[in-house]
């Protein structure tokens, strides 16, 4: 797919030609490359949407070193692309195509600096892997309440820069929920360092919070202090066939009402995602042997000594929604293999869809009240607007964000219809969002994918905000450039016509 150059690359300065050598002083051969080898796979985004160039790859090993690269690049003004495991959704670890810019990565930075058994907490580096966290978590019968998809590459700097989700958020909120301190390197070079938690600090704004979800544009997340939980004692792990998403909403209030704090996630999909996940993961089989519209994937889990009532529990909540006419089948995981299979099946549906062709994909959200709503409504909207298009909603609808997706035709050419007819597409669909008062970016983030967007639609005063807090905190604009804030009105026109 080829990316169109952008307008403003070309009026981003050039680096001081000694910038190269000195970063290569201060990092040494491990840490500063411009070995196009070795760079070259972290110039495009893992979708392979965006794509762009850079002076070189710098991977320093400490906060020391980060805060040094830091302020060399603003001595020469040199732009910084942070990057973890580079498997953002909004392609926003990607340099732009000027190559005046450095792509920072924190994948060497993964020690575990503290681990404070009692009090359930961790303090680890930004280049941790999501999944590493997880097992040394379990070795001490403990667990980190986020688990997403890419859970063997993403890394804590980027869950903690994007604000990730995932399947838990139902029961356990966001990134945001997780994270008790934060160290980060602001764009002068000097280091915030509010590691320490402290349940009551009124000294003012709360600014790791400030940073969590700024995509790297205020600052570079170097480490964090995390919250864990025991670890659970069992699960229990359903699946249910349902007639509408209406009836799904249904499902989720009797989940709540009956399972109260054991519900841990609530995910549904449609017919047409699980056929297309059956034909394309070799094995898999469908849970229940009937056709139905819809289908529920719900997890309740529970302590060690309080687990066992779990099955019961299900088992009463799915017989009463059957009898009640919500459900139309439904069947309890015998086993923790058949669990797992349960959710491989909720997992595969993006690289399933990939596999039938192009597809416009849209993480959003509307209140959750109002999220089946919006499905039933929007997707046949889209069908007609775009003739020959099939909207495909399927997610998290405990927490109101499902992941849009609009196919193409059959046929369609992947890159060129994105290009011809997909903006079209997500602008049509973030306007229905709109109108429902709902968020164009759920978690994945704004990236350089949607900052078009954001400022077509959001809040004026919203985004005066989100300007003035990137002008204060970075007012050069070197922290990933192009990324979540939109420019001003007139400073694209204003770029572009400089010489």
């Amino acid at each position: 797919m080829t990316i169109a150059p952008d307008p403003v690359a070309a009026t981003v300065p050039a680096p001081h030609p000694s910038f190269a050598g000195e970063a290569l002083a201060l990092l040494g051969a491990r840490g500063f490359t411009r070995d196009p080898e070795l760079v070259e796979p972290w110039l495009t985004d893992w979708r392979g949407r965006y794509r762009g160039r850079a002076i070189g790859l710098a991977s320093p090993a400490t906060t020391r070193e980060v805060s040094d690269l830091v302020a060399l690049c603003a001595r020469h003004g040199v732009p910084i692309v942070p990057q973890g495991g580079n498997s953002g959704m909004s392609g926003g670890a990607t340099p732009d195509q000027s190559g005046h810019a450095v792509l920072l990565s924190l994948r060497r930075m993964t020690a575990i600096r503290a681990f404070d058994v009692a009090a359930r907490q961790i303090t680890c580096e930004a280049g941790l892997v999501l999944q590493t966290l997880h097992e040394t978590a379990a070795a001490r019968r403990l667990r980190f309440p986020l688990t997403l998809g890419g859970k063997g590459s993403a890394t804590i700097g980027g869950l903690v820069a994007t604000n990730a989700g995932g399947t838990q958020v139902l029961r356990h909120g966001t990134m945001r929920a997780q994270v008790l301190g934060l160290e980060a390197v602001l764009a002068d070079g000097s280091v915030l360092d509010t590691l320490t938690p402290l349940r009551k600090d009124n000294r003012g704004f709360d600014l790791k919070q400030l940073l969590i979800g700024s995509e790297g544009t205020l600052g570079i997340v170097t480490a964090a202090t995390l919250r864990l939980l025991p670890e659970i004692g069992g699960r229990t792990v359903a699946w249910a066939g349902l007639a509408s998403i209406a009836a799904a909403r249904q499902l989720l209030l009797a989940c709540e009402a009956g399972a109260g704090e054991v519900l841990e996630g609530f995910e549904v999909l449609p017919a047409h995602s699980l056929a297309a996940v059956l034909a394309h993961v070799p094995g898999a089989r469908a849970p229940l042997p009937g056709a139905h519209g819809w289908h529920a994937l719900i997890e309740l889990t529970a302590p060690a000594g309080e687990a066992e009532r779990l099955p019961a529990l299900a088992e009463t909540i799915l017989a009463r929604a059957i009898q009640d006419g919500v459900v139309e089948d439904a069947v309890i995981a015998a086993s923790e293999a058949q669990a797992e299979a349960f959710w491989l099946l909720r997992d595969e549906i993006a690289p399933a869809e990939r596999a039938l062709g192009p597809a416009m994909q849209h993480d959003i959200s509307v209140p959750v009240a109002s999220m089946a709503d919006f499905v039933a409504a929007a997707g046949p909207q889209v069908e007609a607007r775009f003739p020959g298009t099939r909207a495909v909603a399927f997610g998290h609808l405990g927490d109101g964000n499902v992941h849009f997706h609009v196919l193409a035709p059959t046929g369609a050419e992947r890159g060129l219809w994105e290009r011809q007819e997909g903006k079209a597409i997500s602008a049509f669909v973030h306007d229905l969002v709109s109108a429902w008062h709902g968020s164009i970016s759920a978690e994945h983030g704004i990236g350089q994918m949607k900052v078009a967007e954001l400022a077509r639609l959001g809040d004026p005063a919203h985004l005066a905000v989100l300007r003035a807090v990137k002008q204060a905190l970075d007012p050069h604009g070197l922290l990933n450039p192009g990324k979540l804030v939109p420019p001003a009105p007139g400073a694209l026109a204003d770029a572009s016509a400089r010489p």
